[in-house]
């Protein structure tokens, strides 16, 4: 019984610290890293579990060794948990927990709001493969109102290179009407559009003209963009995602990049 206690043991410790890593067998090119949470719930919580009460949680990933790394995940998290609102300069996970808690029991003390209000991020990593780091930063938060809110945003992470994987790193020059041509016939077929079909009733873009965002994913089948709530639909039909297919955009990718190890 007590061999296998302790074999039980060795599998779940083994198992947890697969999870931390996520790194491949013999890999050389995966960064270490554990997660981090940041929590602070209001003073009027009590024994209530964090659903009936204002609750702000965070958490996300710390790499060992990776300074220009930390500090690119923190920036696109203080973004994310700013929802849009310019005025919010974060500059800690504890500021933004903070804030919030803090900003909720001044209402309450003013009479001005009874209802919880909740902040819920987390950074996750996606992938780790051949100098490719992904990780996906979700948000969602109900700060009054009628509903609440959820963004999603991505890094892309060029692990030897040490630094972010734009649009501009994978393409040739000049690859932005082609690939905006593209990702519309894709988008069209998605919403069940003819070609002709106007896009300035129901959909936001600029001037009723399709256009891509800078909000990707890299994936090993395709390029995945994500458009937020409100960004081109309305709050109630959520979010839109766009698979673009790496066969057919081949002809406009650089070689010898990241993604390249994708390419048949």
């Amino acid at each position: 019984m007590r061999r296998q206690y302790i074999l039980f043991c060795f599998i779940w410790i083994g198992l947890n610290a697969c999870k931390q890593s996520i790194a491949r067998p013999g890999a050389t090119d995966s960064l270490s890293y554990s997660y981090q949470t940041v929590k602070k719930r209001a003073n009027n919580c009590g024994i209530r579990p964090d659903s009936g009460c204002t609750t702000a949680k965070i958490k996300y990933p710390v790499f060992k060794n990776q300074k220009l790394l930390n500090d690119s995940v923190r920036h696109k998290l203080f973004q994310l948990s700013a929802f849009g609102d310019p005025a919010k300069k974060y500059t800690s996970p504890e500021q933004i927990v903070e804030d919030i808690v803090s900003s909720y029991q001044a209402d309450v003390a003013a009479g001005r709001n009874t209802l919880p209000n909740s902040l819920d991020v987390a950074v996750t990593v996606l992938r780790q493969d051949s100098s490719l780091l992904i990780l996906k930063l979700n948000g969602y938060a109900y700060l009054g109102g009628a509903h609440g809110s959820e963004k999603t945003m991505f890094l892309n992470w060029d692990t030897k290179s040490g630094k972010e994987i734009t649009l501009d790193d994978i393409f040739q020059n000049d690859y932005k009407s082609a690939l905006n041509m593209i990702a519309e016939k894709i988008f069209r077929k998605n919403e069940k559009l003819s070609d002709t079909a106007s896009l300035v009733d129901h959909y936001f873009f600029d001037k009723g003209k399709f256009s891509l965002n800078r909000n990707f994913m890299i994936t090993p089948t395709s390029l995945s963009f994500l458009y937020n709530e409100y960004e081109i639909k309305s709050y109630a039909e959520g979010q839109t995602t766009l698979f673009i297919p790496y066969a057919q955009i081949k002809s406009l990718l650089r070689p010898k990049t990241v993604v390249s190890q994708y390419l048949k």
